[in-house]
């Protein structure tokens, strides 16, 4: 059994694809709208068959709490193969303008990892 794929509920659709497709390399396949409904959403493929799932729809509205401290999806973790590829795409992102929320380290549990934000506030763990 796998993980077919995470869905995140976004504001702006397309600035959410661009970030993931330009920032991790994610192929975005075509929009899906159901007018009917006010949906629309795009899946993004990643290396290995890994799929997220981008959702808008007009009546969606915000959870309370800060991202990642509160009930639900706390964050999504990346992996990018190596320490030092998550070293080097945390210094990308952060020239890109990207909020780092955690520099690269070890953690207690064993990983390496850093957390960056998405446009929306989402946590994105960054691990090999």
């Amino acid at each position: 059994m796998k993980i077919e794929h995470l869905a995140i509920w976004v504001k702006d659709l397309e600035a959410m694809k661009r970030f993931y497709c330009q920032q991790f390399d994610f192929k975005a396949g075509e929009r899906y709208h159901n007018s009917k409904r006010g949906f629309s959403s795009y899946f993004l493929s990643g290396e290995e068959g890994a799929r997220l799932e981008l959702m808008q729809q007009d009546d969606v509205e915000d959870a309370s709490g800060p991202r990642g401290k509160r009930l639900g999806l706390a964050h999504i973790a990346i992996s990018v193969g190596s320490e030092k590829a998550v070293d080097q795409l945390t210094e990308k992102l952060r020239s890109a303008g990207v909020k780092i929320l955690g520099e690269p380290r070890r953690t207690g549990d064993g990983y390496y990892e850093s957390v960056i934000e998405d446009p929306e506030g989402n946590w994105v763990e960054l691990t090999v």
